[in-house]
């Protein structure tokens, strides 16, 4: 496969379900020592990537869950954090400013601090209460990181009896890993032809629901226009026919993410749709991606990761169509936090 690196994979995603009886430990302390709420506290795409899990937990769990960037949480403060709040913060470099900032500002209201990194030995790590390092790089921390905060939430429902079959869930969950190199192999040629595709026009219209969301804002935002400097238009499907609508004419590019949660129909409408009024549009469909051994269950919990790891290929190949390599930047280092 085009620039991969397969044992950098494996070793990636093994190392993130590894750690799930750790962290099962870590929640069901803080829940018997009597947290009361949760929040996911990520800056940029790592704060997105958390986004799947928190739905799950405001979904499925009474435990009260929020979602907050780190820089509102230290101007506007919260009147939910405090010595009962758990704090989840994801930083693959373990060093971004406003996490840290947010980390400390959490800390000093008395709250515990759990942190997902990607460096070991991190500014983050060093603070938090409890770290998870997983070392990866920017083409595999996603998956990474979705399957973390997956398993955190996982715990958190098992450790209050919101949940069936947790034990189950999560020895499928350690065979992700073999599964998910796979779907990239089968794969590989399909993302070569979305590469051409995605080039081919200098702005896209990038739709998602559910679980899916989340990588379609991700993909729009941290890969195609901060990696590739490409102009997206990322649109949550249930928002879709309340304005983007009426920007869907012949050559109009539109990139469809579809899951397999209760969130597939609102994708099938804009999909529909779309089919009708432009010529370009592109369909990732989990449901497609062969995944022997994962229950329909955990394929649905799963749609994300799934897709973190299609697109990681049509990156790969996108970056070689436009001579523009994913770590190119213009302004990365110059911004002032």
């Amino acid at each position: 496969m085009l620039n991969f690196d397969e044992d950098r994979f494996l070793n990636s995603q093994i190392g993130a379900v590894s750690c799930a009886d750790a962290l099962y430990q870590v929640v069901a302390d803080r829940l018997s020592s009597g947290a009361e709420n949760l929040f996911f506290a990520g800056a940029g795409g790592a704060g997105i990537l958390m986004w799947p899990a928190a739905a799950l937990l405001t979904r499925r769990s009474a435990l009260k869950t929020l979602i907050e960037r780190p820089a509102e949480l230290v101007a506007a403060g919260s009147v939910n954090l405090g010595a009962r709040s758990i704090v989840v913060i994801p930083s693959r470099s373990g060093d971004t400013p406003e996490s840290l900032e947010a980390l400390r500002y959490a800390k000093a209201l008395g709250a515990c601090i759990i942190t997902f990194t990607g460096t070991r030995d991190s500014l983050l790590g060093r603070e938090a209460d409890f770290d998870f390092t997983n070392p990866v790089g920017d083409e595999n921390s996603s998956e990474s990181f979705y399957l973390q905060s997956l398993l955190l939430a996982l715990a958190v429902m098992d450790v209050r009896g919101e949940v069936e079959g947790h034990d189950e869930l999560v020895t499928e969950i350690r065979r992700i890993p073999e599964t998910l190199l796979e779907a990239k192999q089968s794969f590989e040629r399909e993302a070569a032809k979305m590469a051409d595709q995605i080039a081919a026009v200098p702005y896209h219209i990038i739709t998602g629901a559910g679980s899916t969301w989340p990588e379609a804002m991700y993909y729009g935002m941290c890969i195609l226009e901060e990696m590739q400097w490409i102009r997206t238009r990322p649109v949550h499907a249930a928002d879709f026919f309340h304005g983007p609508l009426e920007l869907v004419e012949p050559g109009v590019s539109c990139l469809l993410m579809k899951g397999e949660d209760w969130s597939r129909p609102l994708v099938d409408r804009v999909e529909r749709f779309v089919r009708s009024y432009s010529d370009r549009l592109m369909l990732l469909d989990t449901a497609s991606v062969a995944m022997p051994g994962i229950s329909e269950q955990v394929r649905a919990l799963i749609s994300p990761v799934v897709l973190a790891t299609l697109l990681e290929r049509l990156s790969a190949h996108l970056e070689v169509k436009r001579s523009h390599p994913l770590t190119t930047r213009r302004y990365y280092r110059a911004v002032t936090y």
